[in-house]
């Protein structure tokens, strides 16, 4: 389905970290330098290592960040949902985008150019303050999720990540929690670091024990305790 005209929403900086607390006059100021971008479903925002000329907040949709390693593999490094911000490093000026931004769903995101963001930063430099507060809890994020990788078997990663997923963009439906978006079992393999047989294994598994529900590019947390159990290495209970 073709994406609709967008209307601006002038709420939408309200929930933006990086925009947290500027008045309303730098707001409006905000608002009038910013220009929508539309992004189809597999359009990409920007390519990793590509220098980074724009910072955006997604209004509407569903994006993945990814990085290809030295070694030649995708990896999801973390999926961007309505009001979170994504090209934070355009703030800061002079870098290149880490990773690959892809729109999973119709997308609708509100940007502004490095320079646009840069005069504005120069303006409210809470502004490069709260990006670089930002990208230091991704950081820190990123540094957990591969502390995981090095330290956890893999059906214990394989349950934060879908654990993650619902806590980002779980919906309530009749007997579980569904995650709002398309996501692969090859999605669930470059987010956990893994390989598709092994999740295609797992995911299997706990079908069968009443976990999960597994559809085309659909994933239902059936049983979200269980979920927990797994994740966190609990004993089961008698």
């Amino acid at each position: 389905m073709p994406l609709q005209e967008k209307q601006l929403d002038p709420a939408l900086l309200d929930a933006v970290d990086v925009f947290g607390g500027l008045d309303p006059s730098g707001k409006d100021e905000a608002l009038a330098a910013a220009h929508w971008r539309k992004l189809e479903t597999g359009e990409r925002a920007f390519e990793q290592d590509q220098e980074a000329d724009a910072f955006y907040v997604l209004s509407a949709g569903r994006l993945k960040v990814t990085q290809v390693t030295p070694e030649g593999q995708e990896i999801i490094i973390r999926y961007i949902g309505p009001k979170e911000m994504f090209g934070c490093v355009a703030v800061c000026g002079g870098l290149t985008y880490p990773g690959t931004a892809t729109a999973v769903t119709d997308s609708w995101a509100l940007g502004w150019t490095r320079a646009t963001i840069g005069a504005l930063a120069q303006t409210y430099p809470g502004i490069a303050l709260n990006a670089m507060r930002t990208m230091g809890g991704r950081l820190q994020d990123t540094q957990s999720r591969l502390r995981e990788m090095q330290t956890e078997r893999v059906e214990r990663r394989i349950a934060h990540g879908i654990a993650r997923l619902v806590a980002q963009a779980g919906r309530r439906v009749e007997g579980g929690i569904l995650i709002d978006f398309p996501v692969s079992r090859q999605d669930i393999a470059e987010l956990t670091g893994t390989t598709l047989h092994t999740v295609s294994r797992t995911l299997s598994a706990w079908q069968e024990r009443g976990v999960v529900e597994l559809g085309r590019q659909k994933l239902t947390v059936r049983d979200p305790h269980a979920l927990v159990v797994i994740a966190e290495d609990l004993p089961l209970k008698e």
